[in-house]
């Protein structure tokens, strides 16, 4: 129980500004390029309640926490509605309101980076934000990588269909009904983590160093 108390301390605020920022930029950059349905159903906030699914954020992560030792979790926010077909160009800007939600993922993380180098200047020792800044590197890096797997209805697969030539995209776009099972499976299974979630972070991360080395150095 102290374990679990520990890692939600650590991780509560680090997956509360993930989710919440994620699911606001799939809702601002949807009214940006035409349909303000988010907008209208007050999704298009920075308030964590408005974006926490209770059973998707909280009971299943929790339950898949003891079940497994805290060795597998894994959550979800309410998605954010959005109707394609009020978009100004629906086929060409759906890849940009889906590419919203990690490109907000990413950004988090780079504040995170910039945090671990901060703390040591602002001379904070207090060990706990050490360790919540790694979290919350972590849960962004995870979530970028995760949502970009190209299986609709995740944020890589509208993308997928976005760039497919219509005939093609209309068929991939049929697999969403199942799309949420084959994810399943395939995490399962550990095929997205292995051969998509490892190398997609790898390189996410190496472009987060290439971006704060001038922070480094100055600090150095």
């Amino acid at each position: 129980m102290n374990d679990l108390i520990q890692t939600v301390a650590v991780y509560a605020l680090p997956v509360l500004f993930a989710i919440t920022l994620h699911e606001a930029a799939h809702a601002y950059a949807a009214k940006y390029f035409g349909d303000s349905t988010a907008y209208m159903l007050g999704r298009m906030s920075l308030n964590p309640i408005k974006h926490i699914d209770p059973l998707g954020t909280i009971v299943i992560p929790i339950l898949l926490y003891f079940a497994t030792s805290g060795a597998f979790v894994f959550g979800y926010a309410k998605p954010v509605p959005i109707q394609f077909g009020h978009l100004r160009k629906p086929k060409r800007d759906m890849a940009w309101v889906a590419l919203a939600g990690p490109a907000a993922n990413f950004l988090m993380a780079l504040l995170w980076v910039i945090m671990l180098y901060l703390l040591p200047v602002m001379q904070v020792n207090e060990p706990f934000f050490y360790e919540m800044a790694k979290a919350g590197w972590l849960i962004n890096l995870v979530m970028f990588a995760f949502n970009l797997f190209p299986v609709p209805p995740l944020d890589g697969g509208r993308i997928a269909v976005s760039l497919l030539p219509n005939r093609l995209a209309y068929r991939y776009s049929q697999l969403e009904p199942y799309g949420f099972f084959i994810v399943m499976a395939l995490v399962l299974l550990k095929v997205i983590y292995t051969w998509w979630m490892l190398p997609v972070m790898d390189v996410a991360n190496w472009i987060l160093q290439f971006i704060v080395s001038p922070i480094g150095m100055l600090l150095n």
